[in-house]
């Protein structure tokens, strides 16, 4: 008896793949168990009974007995895990791309009961339902999204079969896409557009090193030409500090020089002294004219020394008279000028002569 009913659980279990054919299989009465009054099911399956024809129970594994001629065992429901293989079946992408796909789907029995009544053929029914929901979620997606979210697809995949399967018991656990088949065609075109964003990401590297190389040449310029310019300022800087430092100095020792000439005027016989410094720059000058350039501007007697010196001793006498005032200086210096009127003809005459 156990044995018979071993043989039927076998066979039963074999009609959960589906034929290539597309056909549903059909249940062989001839393989159930038969009613032997007592019977002892296997762990993990489900014996539907009925009783005249009318749904009566489930027998849970184990000993159970039946009545005989009344009770007979309608289906049996295994309920582990069935892994079905879906054929592999065409589909049109969304760029309107032609697909060959195929998968494994994963589903349990969860309600033998619905599995029973509820569908004719449950593995069945599951499968086209798979590949019927597998092609309107390709049509929804282009052809590199296909590659990109397919967990995304198996999801969907699942989340849609589940909401039918529901009212048949059955829970779909999962479901894998196995291989995807893409026209020769295609495939060289996707190789062509891997080769084409290659180049261009090498492109776009060797341009942003490029783009890096100016940048820095560029910053170093700049650098260096604000280096330059502090550099130019500093310079001007202690040029400029050097000359005011030169007229600064030139300034002091020419004030330092009219400090010792004054001083040297204001002694004994100064006048006449400087009378003769007069003479001899004059002299020296009239001995360079007409040696720089052929522009010469000559005074109506420019033999005449005494006259130019007395002229210039008039001027300095003028001053004098202006910054020291007193009858007593004014007249030691006209007497001073002409002793050095009388100085300065002679002077003259020598040097003409």
């Amino acid at each position: 008896m156990l044995a018979r009913a071993a043989r039927g659980t076998g066979a039963l279990l074999l009609r959960g793949s589906v034929q290539a054919s597309g056909r549903a299989p059909r249940r062989a009465s001839s393989g159930l168990p038969r009613n032997t009054v007592v019977l002892f099911v296997p762990q993990q399956e489900a014996w539907v009974v009925e009783r005249m024809g009318r749904f009566h129970r489930i027998l849970e594994p184990g000993l159970n007995v039946l009545i005989p001629v009344l009770d007979r065992i309608r289906y049996v429901q295994s309920l582990k895990e069935i892994v079905i293989n879906v054929p592999e079946q065409s589909a049109v992408t969304l760029d309107n791309v032609t697909l060959q796909i195929d998968g494994v789907l994963y589903l349990r029995i969860m309600d033998p009961y619905k599995a029973s009544y509820g569908v004719e053929d449950p593995e069945y029914a599951v499968t086209q339902l798979a590949q019927t929901t597998m092609r309107s979620e390709l049509g929804k997606l282009s052809l590199d999204k296909v590659f990109r979210e397919r967990e995304s697809l198996n999801a969907n995949i699942v989340d849609a079969i589940n909401q039918a399967a529901d009212y048949w018991g059955i829970r779909c656990l999962r479901y894998e896409i196995k291989d995807i088949h893409v026209p020769p065609r295609v495939k060289e075109s996707m190789q062509m557009q891997v080769e084409a964003e290659r180049r261009k990401r090498a492109t776009v590297l060797e341009s942003e090193g490029t783009r890096e190389s100016a940048i820095n040449v560029a910053e170093g310029k700049k650098q260096a030409q604000i280096l330059a310019s502090e550099a130019e300022k500093a310079e001007q800087i202690n040029q400029a500090a050097g000359e005011a430092s030169a007229v600064l100095a030139k300034a002091k020792a020419k004030a330092e020089a009219i400090r010792i000439l004054a001083s040297a005027l204001a002694q004994h016989n100064g006048d006449a002294a400087a009378s003769l410094t007069v003479a001899e720059q004059y002299v020296n000058a009239f001995s360079k004219l007409a040696k720089d350039s052929n522009t010469v501007l000559l005074p109506s007697n420019p033999s005449d020394v005494t006259s130019m010196v007395a002229q210039a001793m008039g001027v300095y006498g003028a001053l004098t008279k202006a910054a020291v005032p007193g009858a007593q200086n004014s007249n030691e210096n006209s007497r001073g000028a002409q002793g050095t009127d009388a100085s300065l003809e002679e002077l003259g005459r020598v040097k003409l002569s």
